[in-house]
């Protein structure tokens, strides 16, 4: 009988490995080197804060560093083509959100969602309208009578033209409702628009203003979606006032299509772990997400789909 190979040898411990352990073979060689974590944005916004932690929690669960690199640029496009260029080997992966995804809503999208595999959801939230603390504008019903005493003169902050905030206002202005988007692509300077009275509304996730919501200097009038917020009980839904769009600011993490799918599987259970401590329970309580955020791999693919299809909808009712 001819001697055994080593690597036959190694193959069988591989598989009695994972016979043991309930699960795939993984690939032997892989997390033997770090896995880059690009964030298609610039540093300081939840992207950027979201990778920074999941790097954070995630590292010692796969006894490898993940370094985060931040790409801004063509609203997540430059960063989803970095992944894009990378091997499909899942040594890069990108943190997706909702703002990238909207493009493939457009008439010339970069990339399609066959490019793209998504590996976990991490945060699910309902967009708001913000208006300065002290602002006149107490309500949206407030709101709703100034716009129709000065049709086109109110001013809402919005990261832009093609963009989630765009889609869902569309479906407002059909409405009647006229009013003007004021665009800006940098986070800062959208948040405190409307405290320099630049824009009357500003349209934001409210874990990305958090400070300027404890610090009372902000206050929400309309959220996005069809249920209510339990830490804002009293502001009402788009969906009571008349207006049918959710459109919720997921955050996900997506590798790049053709990854092989044990290593998919291995990214997506150790995100599991991560989204189970308590740090980024915190985290997610703090970003005004829901406690039923995360999706795993198995799951988020239909999730970031369904999205796009919602999408596509309120675009094409404007």
């Amino acid at each position: 009988m001819s001697p055994i190979s080593q690597k036959t040898k190694l193959s069988w411990v591989v598989a009695l490995g994972a016979a043991l352990l309930g699960g795939p073979a993984m690939a032997a060689d892989y997390l033997e080197r770090p896995i880059e974590m690009l964030v298609p944005w610039g540093p300081g916004g939840g992207a950027d804060q979201l990778a920074r932690l999941v790097s954070k929690l995630m590292e010692p669960m796969v006894k490898q560093g993940i370094p985060v690199l931040n790409v801004p640029g063509g609203t997540g496009a430059t960063g989803i083509a970095k992944l894009l260029a990378a091997p499909a080997d899942g040594y890069s992966m990108a943190i997706y959100i909702a703002d990238s995804h909207a493009l493939l809503a457009g008439k010339k999208p970069r990339w399609s969602m066959n490019d793209l595999t998504p590996v976990a959801v991490m945060i699910k939230g309902p967009s708001f309208l913000f208006v300065k603390y002290d602002s006149p504008i107490k309500t949206w019903d407030d709101f709703v009578k100034r716009a129709k005493a000065s049709p086109g003169k109110m001013k809402i902050a919005t990261l832009g033209f093609g963009s989630v905030d765009d889609f869902s206002l569309s479906v407002i202005a059909k409405s009647g409702l006229k009013f003007v988007q004021v665009p800006f692509a940098k986070p800062a300077e959208r948040y405190v628009s409307i405290l320099g009275d630049h824009a009357d509304v500003l349209y934001e996730q409210a874990g990305d203003v958090r400070r300027f919501l404890d610090g009372k200097q902000m206050r929400p009038i309309l959220i996005f979606g069809e249920r209510r917020h339990p830490a804002f009980k009293d502001v009402p839904t788009s969906f009571e006032k008349g207006y049918k769009v959710a459109l919720p600011q997921f955050r996900s993490i997506v590798v790049r299509a053709g990854t092989p799918p044990d290593r998919v599987k291995a990214l997506s259970d150790a995100l599991a772990k991560v989204a189970a401590t308590p740090e980024y329970k915190a985290f997610l309580k703090d970003q005004y997400g829901f406690d039923d955020s995360f999706e795993g791999s198995a799951k988020a693919g239909a999730y970031v789909n369904e999205q796009l299809n919602d999408m596509k909808k309120a675009m094409a009712a404007n």
